[in-house]
């Protein structure tokens, strides 16, 4: 019948992948744009693909400058202007609500996909009180006297 059983637990958080997923975010982060600074700013200052934003976006309502960019001298730090930059930042901040909600629609439709393709995979299955159903007992923690050669299923 070539069913195929897949468990993941509370107590084993590294199996489900999305420690994995967090830590090639921050490599991906770390190679692109910091190389030398340090790994907080990789996360601060890259776009998220649930928001489309940077996290330091939504928070400040600007981009962030980071390190290497005032070390090497960038574009953007040599021709600096203190009093348009003060007005840009006003503006930006006035508009700071608007990027925040339509950060908010965007992961919203993005969960509804993931939620919609997870929902295509799942086999729905409907059982009477008097079904017979196969339980996994080991997932959780161990009852005293339970050793572990006692029967994984009830």
């Amino acid at each position: 019948m070539k069913i195929k059983h897949q468990f993941t637990s509370v107590e084993h958080l590294q199996a489900n992948g999305q420690a994995e997923a967090a830590n090639k975010v921050i490599l991906v982060g770390l190679k692109k744009r910091l190389q030398d600074a340090k790994w907080a700013w990789a996360y601060w200052t890259m776009p998220q693909s649930a928001t489309g934003e940077t996290p330091f976006r939504l928070a400040y309502g600007i981009e962030a400058t980071i390190p290497i960019e005032v070390s090497k001298q960038s574009l953007r730090v040599r021709f600096y202007d203190e009093v348009g930059n003060l007005q840009a930042h006003k503006e930006k901040l006035e508009l700071l609500p608007e990027v925040r909600e339509q950060a908010q629609i965007r992961e919203a439709v993005l969960k509804q996909r993931m939620t919609s393709r997870y929902n295509k995979k799942v086999i729905r299955r409907s059982f009477a009180s008097d079904d017979l159903v196969l339980i996994r007992k080991d997932i959780g923690v161990n009852k005293s006297g339970e050793g572990k050669l006692t029967a994984n299923w009830k």
